[in-house]
């Protein structure tokens, strides 16, 4: 088991706490809150272990989990690379381009390793259909949230969005070609609300948008491909998909077929990809686990995370 401590115990700092906590591959050693007075209620009502400086829990520990506010991702990570400790960061890497970057740059000279909670991922709705995302060429995503405070010191584009554009570039297989976007600030000083197209070099062209000001949640993304159409609600973690073959010579009574202007004859059919239940952030706790024990590139690794930073940025620099 690897010995891990937890940066920042928030919102969702608690929740890897607890997961850490239950895991078989992780041995929860404590944390570090710099809000003395949450740090104290956390460890009397959880029983973990609160450390009084950053520097004690980092020289305890093999492994570090960054849940702090974005703002300090990079300090964090940096004073536990320097250290020899593995670190797992939550999205997105680090603020700025160059911060993420240095951050590589450092668990490289210290060989240790990094993964970054894209948790979208580990989805089980995405995880069900991803090998069958096959040279998409167009793709559509909404992420509406309802409005919470937490997030807000970072625009729409780092908090929300950033989980489509790291689940486009892990099945787009091309480079950025160009981006055009806007975003509108509504309640917050960074836009609350943003829409995006990226263009990739191979003709696939992604329409994104991002509201963290709706009246209701939604993730969806569909992805069209020749001959497949594939729906992921990330949310209700429910999928959809939707192929097309040549048609038989004789169709039978219930088969759907369609005909272009051709003459060229389609069947279309519906698959149903098993989604199997699983608790996402434990998966990728637990799958950054296995790759320091087996020496293997992380799920998300250091430098994946990075390129949506650069795209995200792209986005927020096209406002």
């Amino acid at each position: 088991m690897l010995k891990a401590g937890v940066l920042g115990a928030g919102h969702l700092g608690k929740i890897h706490l607890r997961l850490l906590n239950e895991s078989k591959k992780y041995e929860l050693v404590g944390f570090y809150d710099p809000i003395k007075e949450n740090a104290k209620k956390v460890e009397e009502e959880f029983g973990y272990k609160s450390f009084d400086t950053i520097e004690e829990l980092i020289d305890a520990v093999e492994v570090i989990d960054i849940v702090t506010p974005t703002l300090s991702h990079f300090d964090c990570a940096k004073e536990a690379i320097k250290k020899g400790k593995h670190i797992f960061i939550e999205k997105p890497i680090t603020k700025t381009i160059e911060e993420a970057e240095e951050i590589i740059e450092l668990s490289q000279k210290h060989n240790v390793k990094g993964q970054v909670g894209h948790v979208e991922r580990f989805n089980p709705a995405f995880a069900a259909v991803k090998d069958s995302i096959n040279n998409p060429m167009f793709i559509e995503t909404h992420r509406l949230a309802e409005f919470n405070p937490r997030g807000t010191d970072v625009p729409v584009v780092l908090d929300l969005m950033i989980h489509d554009i790291d689940i486009i570039l892990s099945v787009v297989k091309s480079k950025v070609k160009s981006v055009h976007a806007s975003g509108v600030s509504v309640i917050s000083d960074t836009p609350d609300i943003a829409n995006a197209r990226i263009e990739f070099e191979n003709g696939c062209v992604a329409n994104l948008t991002a509201s963290r000001i709706s009246l209701k949640n939604m993730r969806k993304s569909r992805f069209f491909q020749k001959d497949a159409y594939i729906a992921v609600d990330f949310f209700e973690k429910a999928t959809e998909v939707v192929r097309m073959q040549d048609a038989p010579k004789i169709a039978g009574d219930f088969d759907m077929i369609l005909q272009n202007a051709e003459g060229v004859k389609k069947q279309i059919y519906f698959e149903n990809p098993n989604v199997e239940a699983n608790n996402a952030i434990l998966d990728e706790l637990e799958t950054f686990a296995d790759a320091i024990v087996n020496n293997t590139t992380p799920v998300v690794s250091l430098k994946q995370g990075t390129e949506a930073l650069k795209v995200a940025h792209m986005i927020i620099n096209d406002f």
